[in-house]
């Protein structure tokens, strides 16, 4: 199954340190470019 994240649960599973889950549960997990964007320039989801 392949799944489209939004940031929000990105940013809460890295939080949780379970960002593993999505490739445990998707075969295959894309991001929409605005979502890369987002993520990758949040301070907070990076950390």
């Amino acid at each position: 199954m392949i799944v489209i994240s939004d940031t929000t649960p990105l940013i809460t599973l890295m939080k949780a340190g379970k960002l593993d889950v999505l490739h445990s549960l998707f075969s295959e997990v894309l991001l929409p470019e605005a979502v890369f964007a987002e993520a990758t320039g949040n301070e907070t989801f990076l950390r």
